[in-house]
């Protein structure tokens, strides 16, 4: 694995053009992410759960729109697809800064979820498209880093300078989120506007199959479930389950849980660089065995910040939960997006990113509403066993995947010419 600076030299330049405006890009989503549901709630003035519904419908459109997305990617190109999902963007970000009636908010978001459905296997198809080899590991590892600096940067400057009683602050945060996504707008149209995603016609080229046909092969059904698996547990729980456990079961304080999420930023932007040296040349599945176990390890630091509600132990556990839980995040983000890639080809690589994207959303919803039952239920030491168990799950699903990916694909250096030749010599 290569220092940073070596990193960087690596790069194509399209990759660095790609990387360099990660931060600036996801500026404007941090200013919004957190506060969407109070402006909705409190400025707004829509009750509670009409709030929470509306806010359903990203990841609800996102889903729907994946698998639609992913073959117009293969069959028109990430950067049109990408283009039309930011077009998007920009509209429901300004519609949603205007919105004082239900009926605009939900086209608004609408919009917004339109773009989370094409964002995810596009850039991901763009990203393999320019980078190639082990450089592509490590650059997934280190785009990840860059978007929790973005977004975490963003929340704290949102968090200083939104007011709910001043609904033009928040008008100016979602103006500012459309602006920003014009920088990837004028990246496609002019530094990355040849790089070409899709494959050259060609007749031929044996026939591409669909969904059905890619989700048949082991590798993947067993990478998708996996993947499924750990955003239940992973970011399906980072929005609703672990502040509803903290708040209701551990009893801390909502600073003590905003000062939580910028623990989980600090951690991936501080190790995920070392992470990517470390994990460097090793299987991918078996980095997803310590992902799980650090996961298990977080969810029952949590666990016991439950048994001591409103003290500060409970705050320590809180915090300690999030700062393993992102050490996990800084294994997980590298691997994964990596395989899908590595068993792609050029014919199909926005339908394995967009299989990809579809269950890392998958799991997104279905973790909250099991969070919200068994918390609800009062099923607290139920939820954490839960987790824990699965987390478990992951480590069984990893090595079930080992025994059917080609080592390629699972990160290991495959052998030189020369390396083989001398190998007799060796023995």
């Amino acid at each position: 694995m290569i220092g940073i600076r070596g990193f960087w030299s690596a790069l194509p330049t399209e990759g660095r053009w790609l990387l360099s405006t990660v931060a600036i890009q996801t500026l404007g989503r941090g200013l919004t992410l957190p506060f969407t549901i109070i402006y909705l709630h409190e400025v707004r003035g829509f009750d509670l759960g009409l709030s929470g519904g509306l806010m359903s419908l990203i990841a609800i459109v996102g889903l729907i729109v994946t698998g639609p997305g992913g073959t117009l990617i293969d069959r028109f190109g990430a950067r049109k697809i990408l283009l039309i999902g930011l077009a998007a963007m920009i509209a429901g970000c300004t519609l949603l800064a205007f919105a004082t009636h239900p009926a605009v908010a939900a086209v608004a978001l609408v919009l917004i979820g339109v773009n989370f459905g094409v964002s995810w296997p596009g850039f991901n198809a763009l990203i393999a498209a320019v980078v190639q080899g082990d450089l592509r590991q490590q650059y997934f590892g280190v785009n990840f880093a860059l978007v929790n600096l973005g977004i975490g940067v963003g929340g704290i400057i949102g968090g200083f300078y939104i007011d709910v009683d001043s609904p033009e602050t928040f008008t100016v945060i979602f103006l500012v989120d459309a602006i920003s996504c014009l920088v990837p707008v004028a990246l496609l149209l002019g530094p990355l506007r040849h790089v070409r995603t899709q494959a050259a016609h060609n007749d031929d080229a044996p026939p591409v199959g669909g969904y059905r046909e890619i989700l048949r092969q082991p590798a993947v059904l067993w990478l998708t479930l996996l993947t499924f698996l750990a955003m239940f547990i992973g970011y399906g729980q980072l929005e609703a389950g672990f502040p509803a456990y903290a708040r209701q079961v551990a009893e801390v304080s909502t600073r003590v849980v905003g000062l939580a999420f910028a623990v989980n930023t600090a951690v991936i932007v501080l190790l995920q660089f070392i992470v990517l040296r470390r994990i460097s040349g090793h299987r991918r599945t078996r980095v997803m065995w310590v992902m799980a176990a650090v996961w298990a390890v977080a969810w029952l630091a949590l666990g016991f910040a439950g048994l001591l509600p409103d003290s500060v132990a409970a705050a320590i556990g809180v915090l300690a939960f999030m700062g393993i839980f992102a050490f996990g995040e800084t294994l997980l983000q590298p691997t994964v997006p990596a395989i899908y890639n590595d068993l792609a080809s050029d014919h199909n690589r926005g339908r394995y990113n967009a299989i990809n994207s579809a269950a890392f959303q998958g799991g997104a919803i279905t973790g909250p509403i099991a969070a919200g039952l068994l918390l609800d239920w009062g099923l607290n030491e139920v939820f954490i066993i839960i987790m824990v168990v699965s987390c478990v799950g992951i480590g069984v699903l990893a090595a079930a995947l080992e025994r059917r990916i080609p080592a390629s694909a699972n990160g290991v250096p495959q052998p030189e010419t020369a390396s083989a030749d001398a190998a007799p010599e060796q023995r």
